[in-house]
């Protein structure tokens, strides 16, 4: 008979730093209230479910999913959904990427993300000694491309950066050649140049122009980054105090507790606030790598990498374009943004890591990355 332990083999340093940072987003959204809680309490029950898919997913045993003709079929069902979307999905700023249901809506490319993760995994994982041909980039290049290019036109240009990311972090870690990886840059500049001309709307164009001068529309494209940069570096040292963020509470400041809740917390916590939220941040990237390093396998491993990366992508998007580094582009925060849809894929990708980790080898972190590199 088996044991809790066997059907439950927690990281629990992992699960536990998460706790401030779902903390800190809960605050900020409750400072912000100003007597309506919505997005607070709404929050409270997606973080129950998410912790509730968390333990469930713990306990499955994934190496079911290296079977690769069900992970095919799961992207051709995701691709269907991607174009029911285009044609009927529910518009919501300005983005056709919702399906809408009763009590709430569901934004489908957050968990396509952590499929295609799982794909990128289960590819490289028989190919990763072979991985400098350029085939194996092309041929994962398409399975990335197809749902990524959907998303693009929904349009939803945040979501579509992070596949992109998503796909070159993995073919890095996987041990793509240098060449081959200037020919990708090469491309992606082609394309882009393309894009440019033939593909991005409007106001598109104007997050990119707002990027490289972001004070010269501040009334009009440039507003929100302007307001976001003035938010973090009102905080100072200390903050101004919970409750008493000026951008965010008098609405200088849109979207603050989805796209710019790191501005809003930074507002009122201040450096000291956000170095916390770096380090539990690092802390939780930490243990992620640490279970990828002992994976059972390779398909293991490059799921955590994978994990990591994505979470990684959305830390570093989200930031930078809160501080003005980066075009806005709607990227949510792993585990302090609002929203349900992001919440259940953040903690569901936790607890496929876990599952893995029950089957998990013991074998010291060397020998883990000498099997990885297949040396």
């Amino acid at each position: 008979m088996k044991t809790a332990k066997q059907y439950f083999n927690i990281d629990w340093i992992l699960f536990l730093s998460t706790l401030p940072l779902l903390a800190g987003g809960l605050i900020t959204m409750r400072a912000l209230g100003a007597g309506n809680n919505y997005f607070f309490f709404r929050q409270i029950i997606w973080i129950l479910v998410s912790f509730a898919v968390f333990f469930l997913f713990s306990a499955i045993d994934w190496r079911f999913l290296r079977r690769g003709e069900l992970l095919v079929a799961l992207l051709a069902g995701a691709v269907a959904v991607l174009a029911f979307l285009l044609i009927m999905g529910k518009t919501v700023k300005g983005a056709a990427s919702w399906i809408a249901l009763p009590f709430f809506a569901i934004e489908p490319s957050d968990p396509i993300k952590l499929l295609v993760i799982l794909i990128l995994a289960k590819y490289f994982s028989r190919r990763h000694i072979e991985i400098a041909h350029i085939r194996h980039i092309i041929v994962s290049g398409i399975y990335v491309f197809i749902p990524t290019i959907l998303i693009f036109f929904q349009p939803d240009f945040g979501s579509a950066i992070i596949f992109f990311l998503i796909w070159l972090g993995m073919i890095m870690v996987s041990g793509v050649s240098k060449k081959h990886l200037l020919l990708v840059f090469l491309a992606i500049a082609i394309t882009f140049s393309v894009s440019w001309f033939f593909a991005f709307e409007p106001y598109q164009k104007d997050r990119v122009l707002t990027f490289l001068h972001p004070l010269k529309d501040i009334r009009g494209a440039g507003y929100n980054a302007y307001q976001s940069m003035i938010a973090v570096g009102s905080g100072q040292i200390f903050g101004k105090g919970i409750g008493f963020g000026t951008q965010s509470r008098l609405e200088f400041l849109p979207e603050h507790q989805t796209d710019f809740v790191f501005a809003a917390f930074a507002e009122e916590w201040g450096l000291v606030g956000v170095f916390f939220i770096f380090v539990f941040f690092g802390i939780v990237i930490w243990r992620i790598l640490k279970n990828a390093f002992l994976g059972q396998g390779n398909f293991e491993s490059l799921f955590g990498f994978g994990l990591a990366i994505f979470l990684m992508a959305h830390f570093i998007v989200h930031i930078g374009m809160n501080i003005g580094l980066l075009p806005i582009t709607g990227t949510t925060l792993p585990f302090m943004s609002y929203g349900g849809s992001h919440m259940i894929t953040v903690f569901g990708g936790l607890g496929i890591l876990m599952g893995m980790r029950r089957y998990a080898r013991s074998a010291h972190r060397e020998d883990a990355t000498a099997e990885f590199l297949g040396m």
